[in-house]
Order: structure tokens, then sequence, then C-alpha cells
């Protein structure tokens, strides 16, 4: 880890861009942990690393040609579809070690528009590449399959919450889940930023902006978290989990 990115640092790292995956500090998040260090100098080889998007750049658009893969080093991405009204929907959120694009495989071309939060850091894995390489590494195309398993389960986990937990269940439930893709991450689990806007958060949970902010307020108030702007800190995880509706 570099000296200058403390565990609890949840922005971008310049130290960080240029490293291989072997130095990475998320290496450990995005790769599967039976690769060798000799595996790990292959799949180095055939990554494009150190491209940086600026606030609001794409990275890729709804129905272009898929042809990678791609892994958040630094900063955020949302992924959102444009409804027959012509209405965003938001689809997700992405994180620092995790894997974007997936979407694309089923039909070679994107489904979602892939943007960004704010300045990120992303490497880029030729999906071709990538497949021949899964040949010789049987434990990597596992792990692939792993997070393509990873994302159905969250689509499912997401109709759930929409269909079925009030306002401030789905809220709760989604301050936890950005708690758990922290610790994750070695950052700290309670005390954190989230880099979307109440109307992003709105948006991908079903509720207007109004319900979010009084829904978080109320949460405050009953001294389960504490918040000032998008700096949430988490104060009670067992009464969270409570209003989450979880056991």
């Amino acid at each position: 880890m570099s000296k200058n990115c403390p565990p609890s640092q949840d922005s971008t790292c310049p130290n960080q861009v240029g490293a291989n995956c072997s130095d990475c500090r998320l290496g450990g998040i995005c790769l599967p942990v039976a690769l060798e260090e000799s595996d790990i100098i292959k799949l180095d080889e055939i990554v494009k690393r150190g491209r940086i998007l600026q606030k609001n750049e794409y990275l890729y658009r709804s129905l272009d040609t898929f042809t990678s893969v791609f892994a958040i080093r630094s900063g955020y991405v949302k992924t959102y579809q444009i409804t027959e009204s012509g209405e965003e929907q938001i689809t997700g959120f992405y994180f620092p070690g995790e894997i974007i694009g997936l979407d694309g495989i089923g039909k070679n071309r994107y489904v979602n528009n892939a943007k960004t939060l704010e300045s990120t850091a992303i490497c880029e894995i030729p999906f071709n590449r990538f497949q021949e390489l899964t040949m010789e590494l049987p434990q990597l195309q596992t792990h692939f399959f792993q997070l393509m398993s990873q994302e159905i389960t969250t689509d499912q986990e997401l109709i759930t919450m929409l269909s079925k937990k009030t306002a401030e269940q789905r809220i709760a439930t989604f301050l936890l889940t950005i708690s758990a893709r922290n610790a994750q991450r070695q950052l700290l689990a309670n005390l954190f930023n989230l880099p979307m806007s109440r109307t992003d958060m709105g948006n991908f949970l079903g509720l207007t902006v109004e319900t979010v902010s009084r829904i978080m307020s109320k949460l405050a108030k009953s001294g389960s978290i504490k918040f000032q702007g998008k700096d949430i800190e988490i104060l009670n995880i067992t009464q969270l989990k409570e209003q989450a509706n979880i056991d």
C-alpha cells in the first residue's frame, strides 16, 4: 500500500494509478487469492492501466460494442439505462476494486451507460485476451464466474428490496451495503462518504429526493447514523440492521 494512501482514504490515489496488479492495494479484491505471482504477471501483460476519466465522463454507453471489462482502481462509477419515457434509471454504483462491464457479454453490446461520479482511474481488460488467459488459468475463470454470479445476486436483491421493503428499510439497507463494501476494501466501515447525490440515491432506490432526505434525518434522530452532507457515520449498526429488517 502507498504510504500516501491510508486505509481510511476513499479518494483517488495517484500513486496507485500506474501500479501493476501485484503491487495494487486492491488486488486482493478483484483478483482470485489463488493466483501465483507468475500468473499475475501474465494478467499484467494484457491489462491496460493508467486511464483516468474526469467527473461525468463515460466509460461506455448503452449499445456500444462490447470489447472489455474494467476494474475500478479509484473513484466511482454509476450505471444507468434510459427508460421508454426518456428518463434515467440508475442500475448500480461501482467502487474501487470492483469489476464493471459484465452486462456486455450476453449480446456483445453493453446494456447500461457507465458514467463516472468523480475523477476515476480504471484498468481495462480486453475480453478476447482475457478469455485466452482463463484457458491457461482455471482459477481465474472460476473467479470471473463468481463475479458474474455476484452481479446476478445483486440484481435479484435489488428487485426484492424495491418490491418488499419500506422506504426506511431501503435506505438503511443501502447504507449497510456501502459499509460492507468499504470493509471489503479495508476502509472504515462506520465512517464513509457517499459519492452519489441524494437524487441519484433516490433514483436507485425508487424514492423521491424528499423521501431520502426525510428518512436520513429520521435515522439520524434515532441515533443510528450521523451525517453532514455526503459524510456518513454509522453510530449503532445493530439498530440500523433492525431498521433495515436484516437479521
